[in-house]
């Protein structure tokens, strides 16, 4: 059988480069935000027919981002997504020019005008009506979302430390619950050094799909700790770290299964939604795809190797308490 607690340390390393590079590139850039998180307007335009094609995407979105930064003296962002005009049975597909303008105060409708009319004239929309839709954010209501967002994670973690600590009594339930939301902590962090090492905004979305691997991550770690319990009610006399080991074992076939079941289907969803520039599934599936991942990792590598080196160490400080005998 092989001792995947002997090699804890390892996967701990492992865990500690992809973090700690998360944070050196948060020192040096910071966290990338989107428009609803940082405030600003999004206008949405029309797309001429065959204007984007596979080679000039990026260099079209990075031309229509400058010329809107020139024209309002602010920091803008373009991305091509689509839509579809839905006619009867039939649904035609068209590109959306999506234009991200980032401002501590959002547009006024004389600058909406402007740039609206700017890109029009410049780029030769010959849509009759060019602009598809127009949202301004407060930059207070952002902070406001990330706020509320936290505080749900923390009441999750309190939430779930609470429910482990009564399922599982006869393993020292509290701290089995501390090292479970040690382990999803890990998940959040390595979700947040993606997005940093690769400076990709943080928005509504990440949230979402946060507190959706919250609970996937404890689905697999409270497996892990049922099958414990179960061992150490069988096999008293095993010592903890070999029990752990067997139960990480005798599980290890499920959780990867069941996470492999997921990725698929997730990164379909993901492969969909970004041929066909649906943003919302994009950005919502791709945090999902790192998550999960991560939380299959944390509940087999992290969480329960950790229990059982804080039992062990707690074993100790019992020992060498105890009184030498006369």
């Amino acid at each position: 059988m092989v001792n995947l607690y002997a090699k804890r340390y390892y996967f701990f390393i492992l865990s500690a480069i992809i973090i700690l590079s998360g944070v050196a590139m948060y020192l040096v850039e910071g966290f990338k935000l989107d428009i609803e998180f940082e405030g600003g307007t999004i206008i949405e335009m029309r797309a001429n027919d065959k204007m984007f094609t596979e080679k000039n995407t990026q260099d079209l979105q990075t031309q229509i981002a400058d010329f809107v930064t020139k024209t309002l003296n602010k920091p803008a962002k373009v991305q091509k997504s689509t839509s579809y005009d839905v006619n009867g049975a039939n649904a035609k597909s068209f590109d959306i020019i999506k234009i991200s303008i980032g401002s501590q105060d959002t547009l006024s409708n004389t600058e909406l005008t402007k740039v609206e009319e700017a890109v029009v004239k410049e780029f030769k929309l010959n849509a009759k009506d060019a602009v598809v839709s127009e949202e301004s954010v407060e930059p207070f209501i952002g902070k406001e979302i990330m706020n509320n967002g936290l505080k749900a994670i923390v009441i999750a973690f309190v939430l779930i430390i609470l429910y482990v600590w009564y399922r599982f009594k006869a393993m020292s339930g509290l701290s089995a619950g501390v090292f479970a939301v040690v382990g999803v902590i890990h998940d959040v962090l390595v979700m947040l050094s993606v997005y940093v090492i690769f400076q990709i905004p943080l928005n509504e979305s990440f949230i979402a799909a946060m507190l959706t691997v919250v609970g996937y991550s404890m689905n697999d770690t409270v497996i892990i700790y049922d099958r414990i319990r179960e061992n150490n009610r069988l096999l008293r006399k095993v010592p903890l770290p070999e029990l752990v080991n067997s139960s990480i074992i005798q599980t290890l076939n499920r959780s990867i299964n069941t996470v492999v079941t997921s990725l698929i289907a997730i990164t379909t969803v993901y492969i969909f939604s970004k041929i066909n520039g649906i943003n919302s599934m994009e950005q919502f599936s791709f945090p999902l795809i790192v998550g999960i991942t991560a939380g299959c990792y944390s509940s087999i590598f992290i969480a329960s190797p950790l229990y059982v080196m804080w039992k062990e160490s707690q074993k100790k400080k019992k020992i060498s308490g105890k009184p030498a005998k006369a």
